[in-house]
């Protein structure tokens, strides 16, 4: 391919994974079909094998991307240290300015992870939210043990309302960003010790 042909095939394939991406929010992932996808993107069904060989390619490459950012958000918030609310902090302050860049992607995960979870092609994902998991997990628990969270509380349980939490929040209008501090608000104070 000649530079003018993959500029043009890359936008193309751009303009497919960012319609998907929408129908996928939009309409859910299982009922979404690779005609709608064409149709919606203006090329034949046909022709959307030559951008990406299924529709688990498309749902795989739109979550992947989604959690890739965050691992890397996630790590770097951990590996700046502090204690564990301001962490906390930086943690939600990170979903939430990801969630701005994926919503689309948030959403779809929120609606479908529990169908994605028991395809072997999406083993990948999981091992991906695990280790999210394990990250806000081991910070609750830090805090907890230096008594600046309450110590009743359950990590992985206080995780999963977080995550669940943020992604909700895709469906609402206003920005993210403006939500993390609210958020935080009310987690902080639903924690402190």
């Amino acid at each position: 391919m000649r530079n003018r042909e993959k500029a043009t095939y890359h936008a193309r394939r751009e303009v497919v994974l960012a319609v998907a991406r929408d129908l996928f929010a939009e309409r859910g992932y299982r009922a979404t079909t690779v005609r709608d996808i064409a149709d919606a993107s203006g090329v034949l069904s046909g022709s959307l094998y030559h951008y990406f060989d299924s529709k688990e390619t498309l749902i795989d490459e739109i979550l992947s991307s989604y959690l890739d950012e965050l691992i890397l958000v996630y790590r770097g918030v951990v590996a700046e240290g502090g204690d564990a609310q301001s962490t906390l902090a930086r943690l939600v302050a990170g979903a939430f300015g990801a969630l701005d860049r994926h919503r689309a992607a948030g959403l779809v995960l929120h609606s479908e992870r529990h169908h994605l979870d028991r395809l072997p092609r999406f083993a990948h994902l999981v091992e991906r939210e695990a280790e999210i998991e394990h990250i806000w997990s081991a910070v609750i628990e830090r805090g907890k043990t230096s008594g600046e969270l309450r110590p009743d509380i359950d990590g992985r349980l206080t995780y999963r309302f977080v995550r669940d939490g943020v992604c909700a929040a895709a469906r609402w209008s206003c920005p993210a960003t403006e939500l993390a501090g609210q958020f935080l608000a009310l987690l902080l104070d639903g924690l402190r010790g």
